[in-house]
């Protein structure tokens, strides 16, 4: 406890932790509105799209500030959604498929960029290939007080927004029916997407960035019913995922903070699947069995009732 509390007051330890603890909260309020929409997937595609956005932005100013990849990374997101949707309205090709095509093309794309970067006559480049897997010790003031704003914008939306989000994440055709614009709001919600993916990627690394968008929206699902507090649940695993997986590195050294992040969100999985009071295995197992005793009480008092039928017609 000693040693924790001396590494909390060291200041890059401070931006480090607070900047994990916000990734892990938007992205799991983010995330469950992408799992109800069974968009699992396009968190994944847009992190391996914003490869090469990152790359260019790169290129084209030799900056390495997280507002500039985060412009950069967002157009790639937008141009990756407008792609699979050309190739979903214009092929016989299924969405899964689409997003599929769109991941690996643009990924092969930015991992040829990021080789010429390296290789290339750039200058302050190093470092760049560290968005593949993060690199959280890398953060500096500037880029956490950029995620604490566009964390807490994407966060008031979500809440100032969320009976429409709640529509269209369930039954988009009645929203229609009641005049909401579903079209720009699947829009908003799919930038938000983009925006959480790129915003966690110097944390987590674009290969693991998805995990933290998804993993802790179905750890909440088994604890409830009621998507507000799935909502809040989702937020608040993300968070201690952050919060965990940053203190767990920086009690030795050469552990990276991206996938402790992840298996702390793991470990949460599990619990959850095996002790969530909706859906867990041990309260289905419990639920069954308070079935199977009610089944065999009554099967015995019909036995009974039988037995003292036949006893008095006999008599």
């Amino acid at each position: 406890m000693e040693q924790l509390l001396s590494l909390l007051r060291d200041p890059n330890m401070q931006w480090i932790f607070l900047g994990c603890t916000l990734l892990g909260l938007s992205s799991g309020v983010i995330g469950c509105f992408s799992y109800l929409r069974k968009q699992s997937l396009m968190g994944d595609t847009l992190a391996h799209a914003a490869l090469p956005g990152i790359c260019i932005a790169f290129m084209l100013t030799g900056v390495k500030s997280l507002l500039v990849f985060l412009i950069g990374a967002g157009l790639a997101g937008v141009v990756a959604t407008m792609g699979m949707g050309i190739i979903t309205r214009h092929t016989r090709i299924k969405p899964d498929a689409a997003m599929g095509i769109v991941l690996s093309g643009f990924f092969g794309f930015g991992i040829v960029l990021l080789t010429l970067i390296q290789h290339g006559d750039y200058g302050n480049q190093s470092g760049l290939d560290k968005f593949l897997f993060g690199q959280a010790a890398a953060m500096i003031g500037s880029d956490v007080l950029t995620m604490s704003v566009v964390c807490g914008l994407m966060i008031a939306v979500c809440t100032l927004l969320f009976k429409e989000f709640k529509l269209i994440s369930f039954d988009p055709g009645f929203a229609k029916g009641l005049g909401y614009p579903v079209a720009f709001l699947e829009q908003l919600l799919m930038f938000f997407m983009v925006v959480a993916v790129v915003v966690g990627i110097q944390a987590v690394g674009v290969v693991l960035v998805a995990a933290l968008l998804i993993t802790p929206a179905v750890s909440a699902r088994y604890w409830t019913d009621r998507l507000s507090l799935m909502v809040i649940i989702s937020g608040v695993f993300g968070a201690v995922s952050g919060a965990v997986g940053t203190l767990i590195s920086s009690t030795a050294a050469s552990l990276p903070t991206g996938p402790l992040t992840v298996l702390t969100a793991s470990v949460l999985f599990s619990l959850s699947v095996c002790f969530g009071p909706k859906r867990g295995l041990l309260a289905k197992r419990l639920a069954r069995t308070r079935v199977r005793k009610s089944f065999l009480a009554s099967s015995d008092t019909l036995q009974i009732s039988k037995e003292k039928m036949n006893g008095g017609a006999a008599s």
